[in-house]
């Protein structure tokens, strides 16, 4: 018996891989099972968005959160923030098993790891769940700005989108307008819709699509105005567009050896996170010539700004980081180029070279943390 609990122990740990620290929360009588996953604190507390889905089974909910988890480190070392990477999921149908009760004890498994974790909205949860949490945590970011937070982070995660779309073509059209362009939008979201709108008004061509067919009206609704540049297309029919960039804006996991198949377009650059359902992925869309924006560099305006909230928040300050976005993946698009080598791989280089420059350096935890008899 002894002999079998090893092995499964073992298995555990090795499921968890690289993660320093996975938590399980169960409160029965609040319906709460949820999941925290805390990847990497080298540059500092870790820092992600709380997931609301249902999950078929826990298994399923732990193979995202490490998935998730790890793509936040990368993100908060590529964004230049003093955070590290960490998710959480809530296992539970978003749109009927939420109850205030629910996220007041999810806040207290949040301060229960006494600011390892700082987290927020994320798909399935929304501002006024963490209203809830934030009564029994102080852990908790993106907050509506009457709660002392910064606001609706789908804004600058757009905006940070808009930015790498524009390194893009300026990559491959040399010039960096919008205008004339045509774009596939997988997902009509709080961050897809803002984008289409954007892509829009800048005198663009959309074609869209969304399993949820109420989402796809409100947004024809809201684009009224531009209805011979919006095609509403299948969820399948989405991948076989003849476009200039294909834009996840939904699930993760969505480009994988048959969709890249399907694919015929110049590039792909979208907000969804974990793109790719194998990272070798990227060698498909390299072979096929198909230009690709890491996921984690391009959607990072939202983590931007929940980290900005530390120091006190500031639009300006925030606007001003996310311009960054347009720098970087030019400069990735030509170590890529140079190097011949995938786009991901040369994240994937520039993150690694970040987290041992700054190992031991940051000091995050103790400017914040010190003994109270420690007077010096």
């Amino acid at each position: 018996m002894k002999q079998l609990e090893h092995l499964q122990e073992v298995d555990v740990f090795q499921k968890i891989g690289g993660h320093e620290q996975v938590v399980f929360c169960n409160d029965p009588k609040a319906g709460l099972r949820a999941i925290i996953a805390i990847h990497n604190t080298t540059l500092g507390p870790a820092l992600g968005g709380t997931r609301m889905y249902p999950y078929s089974s826990v298994d399923a909910a732990l193979d995202d959160v490490l998935r998730l988890s790890e793509g936040m480190t990368a993100k908060c070392a590529m964004s230049d923030v003093d955070f590290g990477g960490g998710k959480a999921v809530i296992i539970g149908d978003p749109k009927k098993d939420k109850t205030p009760a629910m996220f007041r004890a999810f806040g207290q498994f949040v301060d229960s790891l006494n600011g390892r974790f700082y987290t927020g909205t994320d798909m399935g949860t929304t501002m006024n769940d963490f209203i809830d949490a934030a009564k029994e945590t102080n852990f908790i970011n993106g907050l509506p700005e009457a709660f002392g937070g910064s606001g609706d982070t789908s804004i600058p995660t757009a905006q940070g989108i808009i930015y790498a779309l524009k390194a893009t073509n300026q990559f491959l059209f040399q010039t960096s307008a919008l205008e004339g362009k045509v774009y596939a939008l997988q997902g009509l979201g709080k961050v897809g819709r803002k984008i289409a709108l954007h892509l829009l008004e800048a005198g663009a061509e959309v074609y869209v699509t969304d399993i949820n067919e109420s989402v796809i009206s409100e947004f024809l609704e809201e684009a009224n105005t531009f209805q011979s540049a919006v095609h509403v297309v299948s969820p399948l029919e989405i991948y076989q567009v003849n476009a200039d960039v294909f834009m996840p804006c939904a699930m993760g996991g969505v480009m994988n050896e048959s969709t890249i198949q399907m694919l015929n377009v110049k590039a792909v650059v979208g907000s969804a996170n974990n793109q790719l359902a194998h990272e070798t992925d990227a060698e498909l869309l390299y072979e096929k010539g198909i230009l690709y924006a890491p996921d984690y560099i391009v959607n990072a305006g939202g983590l931007i700004q929940v980290a900005d909230e530390q120091y006190g928040a500031n639009k300006k300050r925030v606007l001003q980081k996310t311009k960054s976005i347009y720098q970087m993946i030019l400069q990735l698009y030509a170590e890529a180029q140079a190097n011949r080598i995938t786009t991901v791989e040369a994240a994937n280089r520039k993150y690694a070279r970040r987290l041992e420059e700054q190992r031991n350096r940051n000091n995050f935890y103790s400017r914040n943390r010190r003994p109270k008899w420690d007077i010096n």
